[in-house]
């Protein structure tokens, strides 16, 4: 079981983002601040969960996302996303030094330096196979060896198939892909939209654990990619599709009986142990992303944690403890002189 998290930020008129594209019409803007998406894989069943936070102008919006393979979607569980920010949350300790370094005691004050730690062929060129409504999304399920599927689905919306998206959605087509569309809009008729969206849930059959990305080469700023991946093992991107070597910030086990604890997490999982590993990447340049990010085993479980240190000179109680270091050794150096004098000045024993 597979589970990434997505933060993106945006730019109109086709907004690229780790999982997916948004579309508005010429007159709107619309910014995604933060997308949250967790996805699970386990046997040959790939489930995506997925949260926009959006600010802009834009009455409407769209958004695209390619599957390999036609998808269920439904309203998915906004509490599971603060479980996963607690579960992965990096740790704060003190970790002490002896001597005194820059700024301590007696060259300057106290030290408070830091650390840180394959898809079936579509029957039709095009085809819209579903269509849900769920709360405020109006979600349209497509297949398409054109993107004039989507084009279609866009303009009965009143929307436009922006030219470098169309493009950029050309590997997917050759490779058989299917897309969700999903039409989004406020939750108040007339009014912008805004604020953090409802989660959606999609669910789709997947040969291998894949987490798409291609789309986000049309983003015209640096984008950031967090990613949370359960599974059997610990987990790792095959490679950096063009971004910076990805960094791991969490790895460990989650055991039977947490489902308490983090109840959304144990539901997405079925209650079952799983490997936990976050996983932090960045796009400088991300007209460079070549591909999609596949998952594999990493070579050993080894757990980790991101761990801040607050780094502290040891002290008991007021007094460095290095001062007291070189108080007692001064003491025992007087005493052993003043033993070595008294051996000196004491008479020698006469022979009879």
């Amino acid at each position: 079981m597979l589970v990434p998290l997505q933060l993106g930020s945006l730019i109109a008129p086709a907004y690229a983002c780790g999982c997916g594209a948004m579309v508005v019409d010429r007159n709107s803007r619309v910014t995604v601040d933060r997308e949250t998406s967790v996805v699970s894989w386990s046997g040959g069943t790939e489930q995506i969960v997925m949260q926009l936070t959006v600010r802009g102008n834009a009455p409407a919006a769209a958004w695209i996302m390619p599957v390999p393979h036609r998808a269920t979607v439904e309203l998915g569980d906004a509490a599971l996303f603060s479980e996963l920010e607690t579960l992965t949350a990096p740790v704060h300790e003190t970790r002490h030094y002896f001597w005194p370094r820059a700024k301590d005691w007696p060259f300057g004050g106290p030290d408070r330096a830091s650390g840180s730690g394959a898809a079936p062929s579509a029957a039709a060129p095009v085809g819209v196979v579903g269509r849900e409504r769920l709360g405020p999304f109006d979600v349209a399920r497509l297949t398409a060896t054109d993107p004039a599927a989507l084009e279609g689905w866009l303009t009965d919306n009143g929307f436009e198939l922006p030219d470098r998206l169309s493009a950029a959605l050309r590997p997917y087509v050759d490779q058989k892909w299917e897309y969700v569309a999903i039409r989004l809009a406020p939750q108040e008729k007339g009014g912008p939209l805004l604020g953090r969206l409802d989660p959606l849930r999609l669910r789709f059959a997947s040969a291998g654990p894949v987490y798409p990305m291609r789309l986000s080469r049309l983003a015209t700023t640096p984008q950031s990619l967090g990613l949370y991946v359960l599974a059997a093992n610990r987990m790792e991107p095959r490679g950096a599709i063009g971004g910076e070597p990805p960094e791991v910030t969490y790895a460990g086990r989650v055991g039977a009986g947490q489902e308490r604890a983090y109840p959304a997490l144990g539901a997405l999982t079925g209650g079952k142990p799983v490997f936990v590993t976050a996983i932090d990447q960045s796009f400088p340049r991300p007209e460079l992303i070549d591909g999609d990010h596949e998952l594999r085993a990493a070579a050993a479980d080894t757990p980790y944690r991101t761990t801040y240190y607050r780094d502290e000179l040891l002290s008991v109680g007021p007094v460095p403890a290095w001062v007291l270091s070189l108080l007692g050794a001064a003491a025992a150096s007087v005493a052993a002189v003043l033993l070595l004098v008294r051996a000196r000045r004491r008479p020698a024993s006469s022979m009879t």
